[in-house]
């Protein structure tokens, strides 16, 4: 009962950070929205049982994909500069309030883990989360997609570099 609820949790702030990017006019807002999102499917991936996905999920896009946006943000300076005085008055509470939620779900799931037995293994075992399913699938099944992303990362790279040479000379 309680992962269901932990689940529909998960998803209700995954659907509202997914709208508060959308909605969102300040463009770093919006990137910072994006990380929360981010980090909510890869609780929803963890409740899944696909462990590597969820840790994949953390370290590629909320970690290096994202840190590129907001350098990319703040490179084009595209933030407001001005912030109005209620927008001040009112973050430090609703900062205090993301903060004793966040440390309250993270005491409810330790005293879960306590509960129950220690660290069992997932029950889908070698399924589609596992690293040798995801290894084996993308170098069978998946290899001439995955090389094609590989291509098309690379043009870009090469494109962005052009157009970078171009600007600055």
């Amino acid at each position: 009962m309680a992962e269901r609820v932990f689940f529909f949790l998960c998803a209700l702030i995954a659907i509202s950070t997914a709208v508060g990017v959308v909605a969102s006019r300040n463009p770093v807002r919006s990137a910072l929205l994006l990380i929360a999102n981010f980090l909510c499917l890869a609780m929803l991936y963890f409740t899944l049982a696909a462990p590597f996905i969820g840790i994949i999920q953390v370290i590629v896009y909320a970690g290096a994909i994202m840190v590129l946006f907001l350098f990319v943000i703040m490179l084009l300076n595209l933030g407001s500069p001005e912030v109005q005085q209620q927008e001040r008055e009112l973050r430090r509470p609703l900062a205090w309030l993301l903060a004793i939620g966040l440390f309250l779900i993270l005491v409810s799931q330790v005293f879960l883990m306590v509960g129950t037995a220690p660290l069992s293994p997932s029950p889908v075992e070698g399924g589609g989360g596992s690293t040798r399913a995801i290894g084996y699938a993308m170098f069978t099944q998946w290899s001439f997609p995955l090389l094609m992303v590989a291509v098309l990362l690379t043009v870009g790279v090469i494109g962005s570099i052009l157009l970078a040479r171009r600007r600055s000379v």
